[in-house]
């Protein structure tokens, strides 16, 4: 008899889930009034208003309905088409197509979910990178690689994925890009916006090494690791000393 060998396995990358629309009772009641009233004359539509007032009647008077979104919003349905074909010609059945609350609606609708998918679209781009950057952090060569536009995302999944630890290679790695202005970070409007995106510490971080490789061009990245331990320590100290460089360098 043979023992079976288990095998250790990689944890997956959590999977991005895609955003559901929430469930509304009250839109649904809206468009099953809409579908019922397709083809419709003021008539029709009035006497569909009178039902539907007595169901409320009714409703009203059993405490686990009192709260059905649905019902009222189908009376509230009623009620406004009612009032827009009183308003039309004399013979006007209605129609959702001509109807530009619908149409509003049914735009906004589109609109909403078009940016679910960008959503969904974004998250997957990060949860993307943040694989490759894990791998580039195990093959010890995430030093060499380049910022991109949303690293500073990406930052923020791999922190959440390590459970709320900093990872402070990621941060080295970035306050570095951010000091050297590598990758995306050659472009100026870059810099600024890391300034919303990144916490204090990293901005602090890549400020005191901005001074240090001024005031030593030479220097290597591993000599000034002091650097991320002060930031990290005490941020405030950091950013002080970045700028007591700054004006001793200029005066």
């Amino acid at each position: 008899m043979t023992t079976p060998r288990h095998t250790a396995r990689r944890p997956l990358a959590p999977r991005v889930a895609a955003p559901r629309e929430p469930v509304d009772p009250a839109r649904i009641g809206r468009r099953v009034v809409r579908r019922r009233a397709k083809g419709m004359d003021a008539g029709a539509v009035a006497a569909a208003l009178e039902e539907a007032r007595f169901d409320a009647r009714q409703a009203s008077r059993h405490e686990d309905l009192a709260d059905d979104l649905r019902g009222r919003a189908e009376l509230s349905e009623w009620e406004r088409l009612h009032q827009l074909l009183a308003a039309a010609a004399p013979g006007t059945v209605y129609d959702p197509d001509t109807d530009d609350v619908v149409q509003a609606e049914l735009a906004a609708d589109a609109a909403a979910s078009a940016a679910r998918e960008a959503e969904l679209r974004e998250a997957m781009r990060i949860a993307a990178r943040a694989d490759e950057l894990q791998a580039l952090r195990k093959l010890g060569t995430l030093e060499q690689t380049e910022p991109r536009t949303g690293d500073e995302a990406v930052r923020d999944e791999l922190t959440r994925r390590a459970g709320g630890y900093v990872q402070a290679d990621v941060d080295a790695w970035l306050a570095h890009a951010l000091a050297a202005h590598l990758g995306h970070y050659r472009d100026p409007a870059a810099r600024e916006e890391a300034a919303r995106l990144l916490t204090p510490s990293v901005l602090a971080h890549a400020a005191l090494l901005a001074e240090l490789a001024r005031l030593s061009p030479g220097a290597d990245v591993d000599e000034l690791a002091f650097a991320a331990r002060i930031a990290t320590t005490d941020t405030e100290a950091a950013g002080d000393l970045a700028a007591f460089l700054a004006r001793a360098r200029r005066g």
